[in-house]
């Protein structure tokens, strides 16, 4: 299995820009599509981005498309997501997690087999 820890999360101003790291650890990094999730409060977990085994396959959700950019570092076993222009609602937990089983990175929330712990963002207006 691999271990996820996410950081760089924080409080800032609406239209500023965060970059959150997952830094993964335990079986082969590049074996595993990666995605980044979120929950606010009161709502369900959320799809935000996803990101194959090498950076070229990436998908959005239509809410940060344009805005946020996921990459990943295999030599450096590590996800970025690069948040710009953010708004009031980004604010949530984002979660990192992976799974091995499929090619593409998955949208629903339980294809996800691993998680991190999570790291509150936090967008002021």
């Amino acid at each position: 299995q691999v271990q996820l820890v996410e950081s760089g999360g924080g409080l800032v101003q609406a239209g500023g820009s965060l970059r959150l790291s997952c830094a993964a650890s335990g079986r082969t990094f590049s074996n595993y599509v990666l995605g980044w999730l979120r929950q606010a409060p009161g709502k369900g977990r959320e799809f935000v981005a996803g990101i194959g085994w090498s950076d070229i396959r990436t998908i959005y959700a239509a809410s940060v498309k344009g805005r946020f950019t996921i990459s990943r570092d295999n030599a450096k076993n590590t996800m970025y997501l690069q948040m710009n222009s953010l708004k009031p609602e980004d604010t949530a937990i984002y979660y990192c997690a992976a799974v091995s089983r499929f090619s593409s990175p998955p949208s629903a929330p339980n294809e996800y087999d691993y998680w991190g712990q999570g790291t509150q963002v936090t967008v002021s207006s």
